[in-house]
Formats: C-alpha cells, sequence, structure tokens
C-alpha cells in the first residue's frame, strides 16, 4: 500500500501536490490550530533541507558552467548572447521599480535581532570584498554565497583546460547535486503545508496578504518585460512592429513552458518553433539550449523581488547604486539558476547577503517563493522559455533587416504539417 502511494506521489505534477499542500495548512490553521506545532516541524525540516543544500548547489553548478563553458560559441551567437544578458539585466531593473513602488513586508521569524543592515554603497562593496576572499570551505560551511559564487568561477575558469574525463566527473557531480535538489523539492508540498499553517497559526489569515502582495509585484514585473520590455527591444532592433512575433513566441512556447515549468523540457517546443520561423539550424540549435541555461530574466525578476522583500521586512534602507549593484548580482545568479523547478529560489541567500541578510533569513523568504510557487514559478518559467525563441530570432531578423530581406511575413511561423 505505501509503495503505491509513494509511486503515485512521486508521479503527480510537484504543482498539484504543492496546491494540495498549501490548501491542507490553510484548513489546519483554521480548523485545527493545536496540531499547528506539529506540521510546522515539516516546514522547519524543508527550510533545513534547502539551507543545507544550496551552498554546494550553487558551489558545483556555478564550477561546472564555467569549466564546460566554450571558448567560442561563434560570431553569430554574439549578438543573442547580448541580447540575454542584457534582457536579464533589464528585467531586474523593472523588478527593482515595481519593489520600490510596491514595497512589500513578509511575516518571517527574524530570531537574530542583530541584524546589521549596511549603511550604503561603499559598505556593501566592503563586506562584499571581503566576503570574495573568505576560506572556501568555511564560505560552503556559513553558506557565504558571495565567496561560493567566487571561489566557483575561479575553480571553473582553472578547470576550464582540464582534461575531458575530468570535465565528464565534474558534470556527472553537477548531475547528482540536480538530483538532490530535485528529490529535497519533492519534499516541497509537506513543507509548504508546515509553513503555511505555522505562518497563518502564528499571524492569522493577514499572512497571506503579503503573500498576495508579492505574487503580485511578481506578477507586474513579468508582465511588464514580456509585453513592454522585450517588445521595444524587439523593435530597437528589426524595425518592424514587434507584437505579432512577441505573441507568436508567448502563445506557441510561453504557454508549454507554463505548464511544464521547466526551459529545459520546453527545448524541442522551441526548435520546432525555430524552425517554423526559417531561422538558421546552426544557429538556433546552439542558441535554444544556450537560452535554457543562462537566458533567465524571469529568475532575475524573482531574485531582486524577493530579496528586496526581504531587506523592506527588516527595515534595511536600500539606496540607488546598491540596487544596481542587487541588478547586477540577480543577473548573476539568475544565469546560474538551476534548471530545476523553482531553482531561481535557491538563489535568493546570493542577493540577500549584499545586504548582510543572514542564511537564516534568506532560506525563510525562500520558503516563501515556494508557497508562491504555484503561479510564480509558472509564469516565470513562461517569460524565460518564449524569450529564447524571442531573441534568437530578433538576432537574425536584425541581420535581415540591414540587408533589406526581412518581409513581414517572416514574424509569423508557417503552420505545422
Amino acid at each position: 500500500m505505501f509503495r503505491t502511494l509513494g509511486k503515485k506521489y512521486l508521479e503527480t505534477a510537484l504543482i498539484k501536490l504543492i496546491f494540495v499542500g498549501l490548501i491542507i495548512g490553510l484548513l489546519i490553521a483554521a480548523f485545527l490550530p493545536s496540531a499547528v506545532p506539529a506540521v510546522a516541524v515539516l516546514g522547519d525540516f524543508f527550510v533545513r533541507a534547502l539551507k543545507g543544500v544550496a551552498p554546494v548547489l550553487v558551489f558545483i553548478l556555478v564550477m561546472n558552467a564555467m569549466a564546460q563553458k566554450s571558448a567560442d560559441a561563434g560570431t553569430s551567437m554574439r549578438p543573442i548572447v547580448r541580447l540575454y544578458v542584457v534582457a536579464t539585466f533589464l528585467a531586474s531593473i523593472v523588478a527593482v521599480g515595481f519593489s520600490f513602488i510596491f514595497p512589500t513586508s513578509l511575516q518571517l521569524q527574524i530570531a537574530d535581532a542583530t541584524v546589521n543592515p549596511p549603511s550604503g554603497i561603499i559598505e556593501v562593496l566592503h563586506n562584499l570584498l571581503l566576503s570574495v576572499v573568505d576560506n572556501p570551505v568555511h564560505a560552503i560551511a556559513n553558506a557565504n554565497y558571495i565567496g561560493i559564487l567566487a571561489w566557483a568561477i575561479l575553480a571553473g575558469i582553472a578547470l576550464h583546460s582540464a582534461s575531458d574525463h575530468t570535465k565528464v566527473v565534474l558534470n556527472d557531480f553537477a548531475k547528482m547535486i540536480t538530483k538532490v535538489v530535485q528529490w529535497v523539492i519533492r519534499f516541497a508540498p509537506f513543507g509548504i503545508m508546515g509553513l503555511v499553517a505555522d505562518a497563518v497559526g502564528t499571524h492569522g489569515f493577514g499572512a497571506m496578504v503579503a503573500y498576495l502582495q508579492i505574487l503580485g509585484v511578481l506578477l507586474a514585473s513579468f508582465f511588464s518585460v514580456a509585453l513592454i520590455m522585450n517588445p521595444l527591444i524587439v523593435y530597437l532592433h528589426i524595425h518592424r512592429n514587434p507584437y505579432p512575433l512577441v505573441w507568436t513566441t508567448l502563445k506557441e512556447s510561453g504557454l508549454y513552458a507554463f505548464f511544464t515549468r521547466s526551459s529545459a523540457a520546453n527545448i524541442p517546443v522551441n526548435l520546432s518553433l525555430c524552425k517554423r520561423l526559417g531561422l538558421d539550424e546552426d544557429t538556433y540549435s546552439i542558441s535554444i539550449p544556450l537560452g535554457a541555461t543562462i537566458n533567465m530574466s524571469g529568475a532575475a525578476i524573482t531574485i531582486a523581488v524577493l530579496s528586496l522583500a526581504a531587506a523592506h521586512t527588516l527595515g534595511i534602507d536600500i539606496d540607488l547604486p546598491t540596487a544596481l549593484l542587487l541588478c547586477l548580482v540577480s543577473t548573476v545568479g539568475a544565469c546560474g539558476a538551476s534548471g530545476v523547478a523553482g531553482g531561481s529560489l535557491l538563489l535568493i541567500p546570493v542577493a540577500c547577503a549584499s545586504f548582510g541578510i543572514g542564511n537564516d533569513i534568506a532560506m525563510q523568504v525562500v520558503g516563501v517563493g515556494f508557497i508562491i510557487g504555484v503561479i510564480q514559478d509558472a509564469c516565470e518559467t513562461a517569460l524565460n522559455s518564449s524569450t529564447d525563441v524571442l531573441f534568437t530570432a530578433t538576432a537574425e531578423f536584425a541581420q535581415r533587416a540591414k540587408e533589406g530581406t526581412l518581409k513581414a511575413e517572416d514574424l509569423v511561423p508557417e503552420h505545422e504539417d
């Protein structure tokens, strides 16, 4: 019986299980308040597991990405990669803007009353430099994500010239830690049940209002990037009405990604769409898999919004230079986001570290991210995956526009046979 239930649990979509866990958590808080302390243990267990695996995840994934990085991606890839990186950075700026306009406070357990927020950009940079040169073992053990990121990049660059066998082993380690993260995230429905029951049981249903507000900020950022910023970028490159292409990518790529919640799983869909748009196969066969790894506008938005929510909750004032630094950290973090569902959430501690926010608080924010992830992660993935095709097409269409060969019908794909 237990084996059958376990098999059924593993076969059921995680998004459905998280939704069920959220509802059960609300019901327990409303009708069985005496059971809240016992159920809250599940939430604590889930957050502790995330805290344990996240430092190792960041170190291995970033190191592997730097070691495997191709030295020459080809001239045709440069404008596409430029679009990927610039759009991700601009998306983080949009997210920061919405976060300043609609500041959100979260219900967090702030046990450490000695949180010392930085006074400004000088102190932020000072703390940043000290964190960078931390002992690598100490950085991993104490979740110093800035130090972890720095040592991972250096180690990856050093391993770039290693033998193919070494790179295969390193890639296997990256797959191993990703699998472990998938196991931890499979426990998310129980963790969400405990976190929701504890939050509502302790702070009342007012705690859910903060979740809805931060979800609203995230959705506003996602839609602004998808429907305003990205079309503007496309227009500046091809000097044509961008919306036929934008709607095509959202409908034929974003919609699939919304339900699969995986940029990697959406690669075949994107490759097929690129083919029907008449793009160069030698280019899109590289740019689409690459985009599923580094083109993460949605992830940058998530990292920036939730990190600023943590800062606002702790009463940390963020000046403009510090906000721009957050945009840069969010962009770098988004490019290194794990390919698993909710992978961008595990990069939030990297951004929080820029504000002097400890790992305990940051991981509670990650827990909040999983609570709203039923909608957030689906929209984030839809934005990420659809722009892989959008910017691949934009780069090629911009070249055609220069040559005077771009036609209006090129922006609409051929029908599938």
